[in-house]
């Protein structure tokens, strides 16, 4: 079971945005999520932060094999990219960019500040939560839009 405020509150001082299950729960989606899902900035200052935030909580691949070897560390972050991650408070996908929407500049934009779990955050749009989970195009996601826009028309936010 993932933890989201603890999770949250590790990422203080991180530049990330909320995307996926949680940023649809802190539209008013009522559907479930096991894991956190953020947009990270890719700069040189903002991956150690990551590195750091996430090191107290032993960041490891999620599914592969235990004792596989890995380092957590801003190498690595660099090295790569989109990375699921499990730790010691649950499931966390650390995106550098994502389908539809691209990279943390490119989402930007797009955001709204809430509060999920009483932790201000930066997160997508609905409008544009709607948009990159058409993009992403699996099913799960196409159930979600649903809701979502459903969420939106009774907003009166614009489509």
């Amino acid at each position: 079971m993932t933890d989201f405020k603890r999770l949250l509150e590790t990422l203080s001082g991180v530049e990330f945005i909320l995307v996926g299950g949680v940023a649809a729960t802190a539209h008013g989606s009522v559907r479930l999520t096991v894991d956190l899902d953020i947009v990270y900035r890719r700069t040189k200052e903002n991956v150690r932060k990551v590195a750091l935030a996430l090191a107290g909580v032993n960041p490891y691949l999620r599914g592969a094999p235990p004792g596989l070897p890995f380092r957590w560390d801003e190498e690595t972050i660099w090295r790569g990219l989109n990375f699921t991650l499990t730790t010691e408070l649950g499931a966390i996908d650390l995106l550098g960019e994502i389908t539809g929407g691209g990279g943390f500049d490119d989402l930007l934009p797009h955001c709204v500040r809430l509060e999920p779990f009483g932790i201000p955050c930066l997160c997508l749009s609905l409008k544009k939560l709607i948009q990159v989970k058409r993009a992403a195009g699996r099913p799960k996601d196409f159930d979600a839009v649903a809701e979502l826009e459903a969420i939106l028309e009774q907003t009166a936010e614009a489509p």
